[in-house]
């Protein structure tokens, strides 16, 4: 080892000293320090007004339903598609009391989700193990997360069943457990796999590995979910008491007669304004998905004035909108309230937080990491200066379980909408056939589903 005689490059005890001296010779530090070490920073950084200013009131309100829980588990995209499915069930139904079970929708993604890996670890046998793209299959191969393609996929091949015909469970609304054995199967799996490849036993032996993990997972989601029902014998009463009853029907009969959503027909529209990400290209993300041979994910890049434009125009036919965002930056949970201001955190500290939307995605610092539903907009002179948007954190925060998000907070942190075709202007329509430039399985676009 060379010895280093640069000390530009090293914390010397005089540079210590130097961020010691300057950090005391500033009283406002001593101020900040008093309050920040007896309070949550959130408190003291909270710009007042903003708060105050944030009443739960919209111009158009679609929401006459209680809110959703997903507990302590990453489903909120099989929530909010499931959400956004129930609304147009309640009105077939004529009552305001109805879930679809997320139970049995986390079942099939997580044994299809499984199939999906183990076959991209029979695909890349012959990498090393320390190779980027193995390390990523391995990382959280049968989580919770996913992408709205993804749950398309679920509903046409399972359909769907009420939730009382699959309620939840402990490990439902606690899946850390559950996912720690589903995830050593699969990497044990993976390890077989790998092995058959290198003793060259050929495709049909590391298929039927594959075949006895997912045996294997199928055994632990039955112990910790229920068994999935195959027929669901469906009655209910409506909100002006009338009883009904339909009789005998399969999940996937259940999906055809209640979901009126034109699910199939609905476009991811993305904004992601990294330079080398060009507007008006469509993305996929490699080794995302869950069914093997459905449909891919797939993303039209597009300037947030137009996600912003479609979000609104559905809102104003009466339509929820599913969506995708950075749920933990400048967000009070309690109160429920996103603004892109919200947190005055360089005024605590004294220094600049001012990276740009594109920045923060190219260093790590925003990422898809939740999913849920429009349900509202305040417009204002034609403008749209703050969302309702119903969350699936339960009804003990926000407004009932409903957030407000102001419009500076959309510009920030959203990233995704899922919309019919219909409200896509000839010119996205036509940027829809461009090919998919495939983004890798790291990249923060793909992060909703990891």
């Amino acid at each position: 080892m060379t010895t280093n005689t640069d000390t530009n490059n090293t914390l010397t005890l005089e540079r210590l000293d130097g961020f010691r001296d300057g950090f005391a010779s500033d009283p406002r530090n001593r101020l900040m320090q008093n309050t920040v070490t007896q309070r949550d920073v959130n408190e003291v950084a909270l710009d007042r007004q903003i708060a105050t200013e944030a009443t739960h009131t919209f111009s158009t309100l679609l929401d006459e339903w209680a809110t959703t829980d997903q507990g302590f588990s990453g489903r909120c995209w099989l929530f909010s598609g499931l959400n956004l499915f129930r609304v147009d069930t309640m009105n077939s139904l004529n009552t305001r009391r109805f879930e679809y079970s997320q139970s049995y929708m986390m079942f099939w993604d997580k044994v299809e989700r499984a199939n999906f890996i183990l076959e991209a670890v029979i695909e890349t046998a012959d990498r090393p193990t320390d190779d980027r793209i193995i390390q990523h299959l391995m990382t959280a191969p049968v989580e919770d997360a996913g992408q709205w393609d993804m749950f398309v996929n679920l509903v046409d091949k399972y359909g769907v069943v009420p939730k009382e015909a699959m309620p939840e469970t402990e490990s439902s609304g606690n899946t850390r457990q559950m996912n720690n054995s589903l995830y050593y199967q699969v990497r044990q799996g993976a390890a077989k796999i790998r092995q058959m490849y290198k003793e060259e036993a050929g495709l049909d032996a590391m298929r039927q590995a594959k075949m006895d993990t997912l045996t294997t997972v199928y055994r632990i989601l039955c112990i910790h979910l229920g068994n999935p029902p195959s027929i669901v014998d469906w009655q209910w009463r409506d909100r002006d008491g009338k009883f009904h009853r339909d009789g005998e029907l399969t999940p996937l009969d259940f999906a055809d007669r209640y979901i009126s959503t034109d699910y199939r027909d609905m476009v991811c529209l993305v904004n992601d304004p990294r330079p080398d990400h060009p507007y008006f290209q469509t993305y996929t993300i490699s080794y995302l998905g869950n069914v093997v041979g459905a449909r891919s994910v797939r993303y039209l890049n597009v300037p947030i004035e137009v996600m912003k434009d479609i979000t609104l125009r559905q809102l104003l036919d009466g339509r929820p909108v599913w969506m995708g965002c950075d749920t933990g930056k400048q967000n009070h949970r309690k109160m429920g309230l996103w603004d892109a201001n919200l947190f005055d955190y360089g005024a605590v500290y004294g220094s600049e937080f001012d990276m740009d939307k594109a920045t923060r995605l190219e260093y790590g610092q925003t990422q898809m990491t939740h999913a849920m539903l429009f349900t509202g907009v305040d417009v204002v002179e034609g403008t749209p200066r703050r969302w309702r948007v119903e969350n699936s954190y339960g009804s003990a925060v926000g407004d009932k379980g409903f957030f407000l998000m102001n419009d500076s907070w959309y510009d920030e942190y959203m990233f995704e909408i899922a919309a019919p075709s219909k409200y896509l202007s000839p010119d996205l329509l036509a940027a829809l056939d461009t090919e998919p430039i495939a983004l890798p399985p790291w990249d923060p676009m793909g992060a909703l589903a990891n």
